[in-house]
C-alpha cells in the first residue's frame, strides 16, 4: 500500500515527467522557417516583388515576425508566423502571374493606341498652320520624334517581358500626347465667341 510520503513523491514524480515532456515538444519551428524562408524565396524569383508586392511583404514581415518569437522562445506563435508567412509567399506567385500577364495585355493594347494618338497629332500640327509659331510647330513635331523612340523602347520592353516598366512608361506616354492634343485641337466657333 502506497503510504503518503509514497504517494506525494509519484505525484512529483509524473509531474517531473510531465515538465520535461513539455519543455521537449517545446522547440523552436526551424522547419516551419526554412520552409517559409524558401516559399519567400521561390515568390521573388517568379516576380512577386513586382507583380504582387503586397501578397509578398506579408509574407516577409510574417517571416520576421516569426523569428522575433523565435527569440522569444514562443515557439507555438513563432511556427503559426512561419506556417502564414508560407501561405502568404504561395499566394504570391498565382497573383503576380496574374496581374503580369493582365499588364502584359495592357501594355500591348496601348501600343497601337499611342501610336494612332501620335499620328493624329501629327496631323494636328499640319492643320494648325498659322496658329501655330514655327518654332512651337517645330518643338511638337521633336516631341513627336522622342514618343516615337520611347514608344520602340516600351516595345522592346515588352519583348524583354518587362511589362511593368512598359506599362509606366506607355502611361505617361500617353498622358502627354493627349495634353499635346488637346492643345492643338481648335475649339468649336460657339465656344470661341465664349472666350
Amino acid at each position: 500500500m502506497l503510504t503518503r510520503l509514497s504517494c506525494s513523491r509519484v505525484v512529483k514524480g509524473i509531474l517531473l515527467i510531465a515538465i520535461f515532456a513539455l519543455g521537449a515538444c517545446a522547440k523552436p519551428p526551424t522547419q516551419e522557417i526554412t520552409q517559409a524562408e524558401k516559399a519567400i524565396e521561390e515568390a521573388t524569383q517568379k516576380e512577386a516583388g513586382l507583380y504582387a508586392q503586397d501578397l509578398l511583404q506579408k509574407a516577409q514581415d510574417s517571416l520576421k515576425k516569426a523569428k522575433d518569437l523565435v527569440t522569444q522562445k514562443k515557439y507555438d506563435e513563432a511556427k503559426k508566423a512561419a506556417e502564414e508567412a508560407a501561405n502568404f509567399a504561395k499566394q504570391a506567385i498565382p497573383a503576380a502571374e496574374q496581374n503580369k500577364a493582365k499588364l502584359k495585355a495592357e501594355a500591348e493594347q496601348m501600343v497601337p493606341e499611342i501610336q494612332k494618338a501620335l499620328d493624329e497629332l501629327k496631323v494636328l500640327v499640319a492643320k494648325s498652320g498659322k496658329r501655330l509659331a514655327r518654332n512651337e510647330a517645330n518643338q511638337i513635331n521633336e516631341m513627336v520624334k522622342k514618343w516615337g523612340t520611347d514608344l520602340a523602347g516600351a516595345q522592346k520592353a515588352i519583348q524583354e517581358q518587362k511589362f511593368q516598366e512598359a506599362a509606366d512608361q506607355l502611361k505617361k506616354m500617353k498622358e502627354a500626347i493627349d495634353k499635346q492634343k488637346e492643345r492643338l485641337i481648335p475649339l468649336p466657333p460657339e465656344k470661341e465667341k465664349d472666350k
